[in-house]
């Protein structure tokens, strides 16, 4: 296998995802969805080739890996120190069939001889159980079970199933296929089945890919990202996962690693609206559904900041004993205890995703929605509640709480917005209610949160440490951009948690000590503060060099290491995405200037 790092291929359906090393070992991927059992682990399990898929050539020289142009699709190409080479496909399925989207639990794999007389061995080696159990075994004629405690996979193939069995080498001659899916026959030809879904499945994300709004300057870096962010999107309940992987540290050996296969509904907001910017809308409503049936499921109208694709509220977290962490970099967490904390900023996030709805014509649930602005005005009156009282705070402190301004700054929005919603619903009655509301709260905020030592917009009321959320008050619409007081809090922030080419989130130590690397959004963050204050040269050279540090397929986790420009944290992070995206529209000159 390559060295573990995050130079990985991301493949996927909007149902599973899966991720693929350099020379085509999938090495990571949850069943049967995207927080299910990671039946592929061994980016997280360093024991010889359990729990990976890997097709191997003896002494590899080199190998390269691309996209099937604006897709999915992963090839890569392997080449052994005799110049035989082999093409690697893999895929998830994902079209439009008999009226509906298919997205099957399934990966396709498809090996091909390029050149040479290419010998392989192909080892599929899943565990299960979070690592804990090796799956029993059985065959078919062209067929091989996995059979765990609760799973069982299983791979159709026109590979030579004792070969694969008994791992053992052979000749590549002819194109093989792999279906790797649930415990379901395939009747037909894999073959057949493999390239006539291969075809649809390049169409309709070249398709999707058309209907882009798009900005005319790194138009590359932002496809790739909105397709990312779309193979995080677990498209039957609507949730957006924050990444695809749980404890990728946020820095080596430091314990700051945590399960970010759940939908929380801040990071959410911020992947629909970026979406929803490229035209993305039917992705937007997916997920205003599924936090409308949050709020319903809420008994006290209080809202977790954190739920499971599927909306369970309780993700208690434990430790795998059995899966020894990314290079050896334990622990291994199951589940997120952050389900538990008041983070209040959640008030505001829902009722910002919801806004849209109000006011975009192109959305099936646009207009009047009486019904749907109630339920706000209860999530809104807990905002006011909440606004001024402790929390975890939005980097979701484990041991400590404060008053926020960011989540202060969340609660005035969701009244502000609903001052804004009510003429829409035929409600001008409530206009004012709300309108006083945002007043009030705003007045307050302003004087509890502005510390004159630091002249800027303090991380917490009557304190003085900043936090690079503060950057966002201007796009929340809290500030204005020829405000000085944001203009003040920018070169505050710029001054203090700056290192070099990329921002810390804060510089106080927290539960786990000191920061040690760069939270990535923080830097788009910083860049689109920039452009707003009319700094756009620098903005973008800032932004230029964040762009170096993707990986080869355009990718970002949730950090980067300051010195050597390493990723780190979970991967692909959603956030960081849409800070790519975000920053690019406000940076690329318009279509109009260039053509």
């Amino acid at each position: 296998m390559a060295d573990r790092n995050l130079e990985l291929g991301v493949i996927g359906n909007c149902a599973i995802a899966a991720l693929v090393d350099p020379l085509g070992t999938i090495l990571w991927s949850c069943f049967p969805r995207l927080d299910g059992d990671p039946v592929f682990c061994a980016l997280l399990h360093q024991d010889g080739h359990d729990g990976a898929f890997t097709i191997e050539m003896k002494e590899t020289a080199s190998s390269t890996q691309r996209y099937l142009d604006n897709s999915a699709i992963l090839e890569t190409l392997v080449t052994d120190s005799g110049g035989n080479t082999i093409e690697i496909t893999d895929y998830c399925p994902r079209f439009l069939r008999f009226g509906r989207m298919f997205r099957p639990p399934v990966i396709m794999r498809r090996i091909r001889p390029v050149s040479g007389r290419p010998i392989v061995t192909v080892r599929i080696k899943p565990l299960m159980a979070n690592g804990a159990v090796k799956p029993e075994i059985t065959r078919g004629s062209n067929h091989v079970r996995f059979v765990g405690p609760r799973n069982v996979i299983r791979v159709t193939t026109n590979a030579p199933i004792t070969y694969l069995l008994e791992e053992r080498s052979f000749r590549l001659g002819d194109d093989l296929w792999f279906v790797l899916g649930p415990d379901e026959a395939v009747p037909e030809d894999v073959r057949d089945v493999g390239r006539n879904q291969l075809e649809a499945t390049l169409d309709w994300w070249q398709t999707w890919v058309r209907g882009l709004s798009i900005p005319f300057e790194w138009q590359e870096a932002v496809i790739r990202s909105a397709i990312t962010l779309k193979l995080c999107n677990y498209e039957e309940t609507g949730a957006i996962v924050a990444a695809l992987t749980t404890s990728i540290p946020e820095a080596p050996n430091t314990q700051r690693n945590w399960d970010y296969r759940y939908c929380w509904i801040r990071d959410s907001f911020f992947v629909i609206r970026v979406l929803n910017a490229l035209g993305v809308t039917r992705t937007m409503e997916d997920y205003i559904r599924f936090i409308t049936d949050i709020v319903d499921d809420a008994r006290d109208g209080g809202i977790q900041p954190v739920y499971s694709i599927s909306r369970e509220s309780n993700l208690e977290e434990v430790i795998s004993t059995d899966l020894n962490g990314y290079r050896g970099m334990g622990p291994v967490r199951i589940g997120n205890q952050a389900y538990v904390q008041k983070q209040n900023d959640v008030y505001g996030s829902l009722v910002l995703a919801c806004t849209h709805v109000f006011f975009d014509q192109r959305l099936i649930r646009q207009g009047a929605n009486p019904g749907l602005f109630e339920q706000l005005e209860a999530i809104g009156r807990h905002a006011e509640e909440v606004f001024d009282q402790p929390d975890a705070g939005p980097w979701e402190l484990r041991t400590t709480a404060s008053i926020h301004t960011f989540s202060a700054i969340m609660s005035w929005a969701a009244c502000d917005r609903l001052a804004k919603i009510a003429p829409v619903v035929g409600r001008a009655d409530r206009v004012d209610r709300w309108r006083t509301a945002a007043d009030r709260l705003r007045e307050i905020i302003l004087k509890r949160a502005w510390s004159e030592k630091r002249k800027a917009l303090a991380s917490t009321f009557d304190g003085h440490d900043l936090d690079a959320s503060m950057l966002l008050v201007e796009p929340l619409g809290f500030l204005k951009a020829d405000d000085p007081r944001f203009r003040m809090t920018v070169e505050a922030i710029g001054e203090d948690l700056k290192r070099g080419d990329f921002l810390f989130r804060y510089v106080v130590a927290d539960d786990f000590g000191q920061p040690e690397t760069a939270f990535t959004i923080c830097t788009f963050w910083y860049i689109d503060a920039l452009v707003s204050l009319g700094r756009r040269e620098e903005a973008r050279a800032l932004f230029e060099t964040l762009l170096a540090r993707r990986n080869k397929h355009g990718l970002l986790s949730e950090d980067i290491a300051m010195a050597t420009g390493e990723l780190w944290g979970n991967y692909p992070q959603t956030y960081s995405l849409v800070g790519l995206i975000n920053s690019a529209i406000k940076l690329s000159v318009s279509w109009e200037v260039a053509s």
